[in-house]
């Protein structure tokens, strides 16, 4: 009926120093892949941005963040004044700026050439 044997929990053992520097370890190791695998390329790619954004001149053809293509038509300290269509201008911030594109002639001609190379190659 009754429960003769009580047996007590074993105390738990002390956590000697060996099992504290393998968690540090551990903890070291997971915080070195982060660095290198995530923090340090972002910040390759923010000084990329900011030295092309340093970079942008009266002229560039460039595009947005938001997709605006247009041509850089005046350069403020911050601001840009940018042409997206004839006599259409906005001014937009410059970290807005997401990349500089080539000139819609020099990409036709760049195509051109190579639809061109893509034909001479075949024989008929």
């Amino acid at each position: 009926m009754f429960i003769n044997d009580a047996y007590a929990a074993a105390e738990p053992a002390l956590i000697d120093g060996s099992a504290a520097g393998g968690t540090f370890l551990q903890l070291a190791l997971i915080l070195l892949i982060f660095y290198f695998l995530l923090i340090r390329p972002q910040q390759k790619r923010v000084k990329e941005h900011m030295a092309m954004v340093e970079a942008l001149k009266v002229g560039d053809n460039v595009v947005t963040n938001s997709g605006l293509y247009g041509k850089i038509s005046k350069i403020e300290d911050k601001i840009i004044a940018l042409e997206i269509a004839a006599g259409v201008i906005v001014r937009i911030d410059r970290l807005a700026v997401s990349g500089v594109v080539e000139t819609p002639a020099k990409a036709v001609a760049k195509e051109t050439k190579s639809i061109e190379m893509k034909t001479k190659g075949k024989k008929k």
